[in-house]
């Protein structure tokens, strides 16, 4: 596939560049807040502006010299991505005029040896606009006005600019990656498994917890097989998660498991399962996704004998034996102990969710679950099943036409989908059974 322009979005916190993204994305894919800092890893989008094609970096805020770790570690990755970039979008705010962090910025921007474009943002009004001109003393190019919240001033004139050698879009056919969303609560080492896959600092990593806040996409082949591994903030209770940007971040972690092929709850070996792990992975199974659970950081467990990890899968046997059809994998980021299991795994899930069952095969396997086992009667009536047949797959789903819809008890449905599991496999994949009710013809 042929590699689409690289387009940077950079500049201080708070200027827009995330509204800005959002606006040429089509849509509020970047988180936006009134905080400085809100983004800090660096994001990819796809852009189409008049049939060309290009990918858009949106990046944390940047404040050249700062000390904070954090401060820091938003400074590198917008560096890297403007080494990465083809382009340059330096965005300033019109409304404050300049800045002296915009003159360390335009510094590092004269050395970077890329074309660099100058958007003036928040030109809402005729003071904004007249202040344009002040932008010239930057020395990067003629100041281009533009508002990114409402898509006035010269948003169109500045993509004419930037995409004029840029060539016209072929249709290509759509990539097939498998898509991973690993997930779990904070500091469970999510980032650091990323990084350790990718073997390169994609992600910001930090001890401090929720250091992720968007979900954000990396692409690794592996064995001749692609994936989309996506990393997403820490997921924490309900009545700990502060209302703005805490919220936004969590709520698109759970969209990233609603999107996804696969799911890698991360748990942390030290801390074991806890009672948030377990609503996660509720959260994965509800959503019909595959799921992987991956005990993290196995290089601190002290004392390991033989049979640790055999006691270590009792306990999860016992703690979430809902997850008894999960892989469990047991991994260190740091050491990269098992790393690829990960990708072994996650095709192996992957494929059994998108498994499809003939119909002759799969009645011949409840009939007989349903004799060596008849269902219990209730209130004089019996269950019968006339008829089984799967009518989707991820998740593998099931419908039974039965003469009674009330005469299928849970525990039963638990009979069954363990029959299908002894038969199928379906391994990694949440099953779903309903019934229908179907008169008996009559004979």
């Amino acid at each position: 596939m042929k590699r689409k322009p690289v387009v940077a979005i950079v500049g201080r916190p708070n200027v827009g560049k995330s509204t800005f993204v959002n606006r040429l994305v089509g849509a509020r894919n970047s988180i936006v807040d009134d905080a400085p800092g809100v983004t800090r890893d660096r994001i990819y989008f796809d852009v189409e502006w008049q049939g060309k094609g290009f990918t858009v970096i949106d990046t944390g805020g940047i404040i050249p010299g700062d000390d904070d770790d954090i401060m820091n570690s938003i400074f590198s990755q917008a560096q890297l991505a403007c080494e990465e970039a083809d382009k340059i979008i330096f965005l300033v705010d019109g409304k404050d005029g300049i800045n002296p962090i915009d003159y360390d910025i335009a510094n590092i921007l004269r050395r970077a040896s890329k074309p660099v474009y100058l958007a003036v943002n928040k030109c809402d009004n005729p003071e904004s606009m007249a202040m344009t001109g002040d932008f010239y003393a930057l020395s990067v190019g003629e100041p281009i006005a533009i508002s990114a919240l409402h898509g006035s001033g010269g948003v169109g004139d500045l993509l004419e600019i930037i995409t004029d050698d840029f060539e016209l879009t072929e249709e290509e056919e759509k990539e097939n990656r498998i898509r991973i969303a690993i997930v779990g609560r904070p500091n469970a080492g999510k980032s650091s498994i990323v990084n350790a896959l990718l073997d390169t600092k994609r992600v910001i990593v930090s001890d401090i917890s929720g250091t992720t806040r968007d979900s954000i996409d990396s692409y690794i082949k592996y064995k001749d097989t692609e994936f989309t591994i996506v990393d997403t903030a820490g997921i924490r209770k309900k009545s700990k998660v502060d209302y703005g940007v805490e919220k936004f971040a969590v709520d698109r972690a759970i969209r990233s498991i609603r999107d996804c092929d696969v799911a890698l709850l991360v748990i942390d070996a030290k801390e074991g399962i806890s009672d948030q792990d377990k609503r996660i992975s509720s959260i994965i199974t509800d959503a019909g996704k595959g799921i992987i659970v991956a005990i993290n950081k196995w290089d601190l467990i002290e004392d390991k004998k033989a049979n640790t990890i055999n006691k270590f899968n009792e306990k999860l046997e016992r703690d979430v034996p809902f997850l008894s059809y999960a892989p469990k994998i047991f991994i260190s980021a740091v050491t990269k102990q098992r790393l690829t299991q990960i990708f072994d795994e996650g095709i192996k899930v992957y494929n059994e969710g998108n498994k499809r069952i003939s119909t002759g095969l799969l009645n011949k396997v409840i009939n007989e679950a349903y004799a060596l086992n008849p269902p219990t009667s209730f209130k004089g009536k019996r269950l019968k099943i006339y008829y089984t047949t799967q009518v989707t797959s991820q998740p593998p789903t099931f419908v039974f036409f039965v003469n009674n819809e009330e005469l299928l008890k849970d525990n039963y449905k638990r009979y069954l989908e363990n029959k299908l599991r002894e038969a199928f496999g379906f391994f990694g994949n949440p099953i779903r059974l309903s019934a229908r009710e179907r008169k008996e013809k009559n004979k």
